[in-house]
């Protein structure tokens, strides 16, 4: 018997074809009616929940929001259902606002604590979502507000300044700050522990000029200041090493032994800037030896020395030891 390969697969063909039809018909009856099901259920009415965000605005005069209270709302709501879709595809609500000043207004606080039942702001939150919604409740029951006093006082601003100067070059004179001081406005419990602030980090490197900008100020969370910028000033010289002589004296020597010292002058370099190189004398500095150093096996005594001026920077002083001989009578 010869079987017809190309006819076989032409029926089949016919066949699938069919079948697909009826499932195809069978899809789109399924789809009309959950279309019809669903646009009937969207037509009645019903109760469910909606998270809704609250935002807490104006706090009483010289007070501040101290704690963080829930930032959405749960709503209890009754609502068509067209509506209740529309709602629940939102990407986005505007917040509800409370005011905080109103909804404290009549509440006893405990040190600074507001218990506020949220039952009696049915209202307020009504007033602000669609008139298709009724809320019929909100969770939590119980908002918990906390409110601190602001406190306010004048503080030093320290500059936090990482400098590097090129070979020869130094402060002119100390970093300097317009101004110098900031009122600082906050909660109470942190204005008492803070004692200054400090500027933003500022790094200068191979410094050969006087610099001079604005600077910002950093202060902590909770917390304003005024002003919010300072003028940073860093005046910058070129240095040079002087060379000045300067007697040694002797401390803790009891008044009836006499010493003599050999030598009784040290040599003391310091840097200094040019612009005050003439004023800087022997008497910027002080050099000294301890009479309590003496024992029996020491033949000579370590020199210190002392700077009494801010205006150079002492780097040696030569002799470091000197003899010294006590007089007997």
């Amino acid at each position: 018997m010869n079987i017809n390969i190309d006819k076989i697969s032409q029926f089949l063909k016919i066949e699938k074809l069919k079948n697909n039809k009826q499932v195809i018909a069978f899809l789109v009856c399924l789809l009309i009616a959950t279309t019809l099901w669903f646009l009937n259920a969207l037509g009645k009415d019903y109760s469910t929940s909606i998270l809704y965000p609250v935002k807490y605005m104006n706090p009483p005069k010289s007070q501040f929001l101290s704690n963080e209270p829930p930032s959405k709302l749960e709503l209890k709501v009754d609502a068509h259902g067209f509506t209740l879709l529309r709602y629940k595809l939102s990407l986005s609500f505007s917040p509800i606002v409370l005011n905080l000043n109103n909804i404290t207004q009549n509440v006893e606080s405990e040190k600074g604590k507001y218990y506020i039942p949220t039952s009696g702001l049915l209202r307020r939150v009504s007033s602000q979502i669609s008139n298709e919604i009724t809320v019929r409740g909100i969770l939590p029951d119980i908002l918990v507000i906390e409110l601190d006093s602001l406190k306010s006082k004048n503080i030093p601003i320290k500059p936090d300044i990482n400098l590097g100067f090129k070979s020869q070059f130094n402060l002119k004179n100390p970093i300097n700050l317009s101004p110098d001081r900031v009122k600082i406005t906050g909660p109470s419990n942190i204005i008492d522990t803070i004692q200054f602030v400090s500027t933003k980090t500022l790094e200068f490197a191979d410094l050969d000029h006087t610099v001079e900008r604005f600077v910002d100020i950093v202060h902590p969370d909770k917390t304003s200041i005024n002003p919010e910028k300072t003028t940073l000033k860093v005046e910058v010289e070129k240095f040079t090493e002087k060379e000045v002589k300067i007697p040694v004296h002797i401390i803790n020597k009891p008044q009836r032994v006499k010493i003599k010292l050999f030598p009784s002058e040290v040599k003391v370099n310091c840097i200094v800037g040019l612009s005050r190189f003439d004023n800087i004398t022997p008497e910027d500095f002080r050099a000294f030896v301890d009479y309590n150093d003496i024992t029996e096996d020491t033949k000579n005594l370590k020199v210190t020395v002392e700077q009494k001026t801010s205006l150079a920077q002492l780097q040696r002083h030569n002799p470091e030891v000197v003899e010294f001989l006590i007089e007997t009578n």
